[in-house]
């Protein structure tokens, strides 16, 4: 099915060869060992071995990295006929996106003496980063071409750590699990590049554009591993004791009460009262998203469980009946609903933080507040803080959808291969798929001899 415009056979080693390339050399010239990696550095130090932050950051480490690479890529094979691209495509831009989102990252918030110093920690960061551009891409899952997807993803990271310094550096926002930073940001990329890249004639691909019983089983493998390492995603680089503890726990709380939220509604909004396998898919795990930012705050465990179960019924009439208007009404095709799952969720936790930081008070942090909200332990006052958190999600907001516009822009150039209309939502435009050619051969055999001459012609 590939043709001349969708044949990646020069276009994808091209922008793979030269992306690696050009990322090798800044490596080589910027980047280096932090204290705590490198040999020389760390044995200059009075200290044991195992208060290296290696011991307390790579087990979170990993549960993220599963999520980035396990977690989303399967989350998003629900496609029959896209289980090749959706986890192969999203292998490609990860593995991209880290190593860029390293370098971003670093020029904001890691540069020693004009050199970026990397650990485990840095590494949770990079993922982080990655984790927004795979939200983008589910918005725009089945329409785009490779290289399309690694120039959104070049230039997402860079917008990413902008808005990151922003908030973090210059505003003094507290969002340690990324409600606004990550997934508020990364969904309203992906929906404005996905309005930008708006094909009215995707009807065409409609029957392609739905599940089948064994790609929705392989998405819940995804959900399942997004479910169970959420806490370690939102407490990865809080403070360590009683923060990481608070925040994970928080976390669990919040999606567990999602989960019934979720199973709830969607019966309920059913007309036959059945389960629907897209809000299970999706919506259970929106409890994670809105305990992003308000995790390491005292937001105490049943203020959790109300932020989950509102998450969870926000996320399933997202999906139910705010995906089809934006499509009719605004020409938003929103694949994977990320707008349900990681858009309105996004900004609930936004407002969660902004509030919770709002009225913080020393009775309640104690000494805790210089972890918590080190700007108002040094003098800001808690309704201040709880400004900036507002303002930080129209910050986030505004970078997104201004640098989604112009990136889509960017995207509809015709030399990076995007497919056609009809044929959206299908592995063999861009792989090898087995059997592809038997019952190709195997439909000729069947066939009358003008029926293939016709077919030839």
């Amino acid at each position: 099915m590939t043709d001349a415009s969708t044949n990646m056979r020069l276009k994808l080693p091209v922008i793979c060869f030269i992306l690696e390339i050009i990322l090798i050399i800044l490596f080589g010239a910027l980047v280096e060992y932090n204290y705590e990696t490198d040999a020389k550095a760390w044995h200059n130090k009075t200290h044991s071995d195992y208060d290296n932050d290696f011991y307390y950051r790579y087990p979170s480490f990993q549960d993220v990295h599963v999520m980035i690479f396990i977690g989303f890529g399967f989350l998003m094979t629900f496609l029959q006929r896209y289980g090749f691209s959706s986890v192969g495509f999203n292998f490609l831009i990860a593995a991209f996106a880290l190593q860029w989102a390293t370098l971003m990252q670093g020029f904001f918030h890691g540069m020693h003496h004009g050199k970026i110093h990397i650990g485990v920690e840095s590494m949770i960061n990079a993922d982080f980063c990655t984790g927004s551009v795979l939200i983008s891409f589910g918005a725009v899952l089945g329409k785009t071409s490779p290289v399309q997807l690694l120039v959104m993803a070049m230039f997402e990271v860079t917008l990413f750590a902008v808005n990151e310094f922003i908030l973090l550096t210059i505003l003094g926002v507290k969002d340690a699990g990324g409600s606004m930073t990550i997934h508020t940001f990364g969904a309203y990329f992906g929906l404005m590049v996905t309005r930008v890249l708006y094909r009215p004639n995707l009807d065409k691909s409609s029957s392609k554009n739905s599940s089948v019983y064994h790609s929705d089983l392989f998405a819940m493998i995804g959900t399942i591993y997004l479910w169970m390492f959420w806490p370690s995603f939102n407490s990865a680089i809080t403070a360590h004791g009683d923060d990481q503890h608070r925040t994970a726990m928080n976390t669990y709380y919040s999606l567990a009460a999602c989960t019934l939220a979720t199973y709830g509604m969607s019966a309920l909004t059913a007309h036959d009262g059945k389960l629907d396998m897209v809000h299970i898919q999706n919506a259970a795990l929106a409890g994670g998203v809105a305990a992003g930012t308000a995790g390491e705050m005292m937001l105490t465990p049943f203020g959790s469980m109300i932020v989950g179960f509102l998450a969870g019924v926000i996320s399933v009439l997202g999906f139910k009946y705010l995906s089809p208007k934006l499509e009719e009404k605004l020409k938003i095709q929103d694949t994977c609903g990320v707008h349900n799952l990681h858009g309105m969720p996004g900004v609930l936790g936004a407002i969660v933080g902004a509030v919770t930081a709002a009225v913080a008070t020393m009775d309640i942090y104690g000494e805790g507040m210089a972890d918590v909200f080190p700007d108002v332990a040094k003098g800001r006052t808690a309704s201040a803080q709880g400004g900036y958190q507002a303002l930080g999600l129209a910050v986030t907001l505004g970078i997104a959808l201004l640098g989604g516009l112009i990136v889509g822009f960017i995207l509809k150039l015709p030399v990076f291969g995007t497919p056609p209309d009809t044929i959206c939502f299908e592995d063999s435009i861009y792989w090898e798929v087995p059997g592809e050619e038997e019952a190709h051969e195997a439909q000729m055999t069947v066939m009358t001899p003008e029926e293939t001459e016709k077919m030839n012609v």
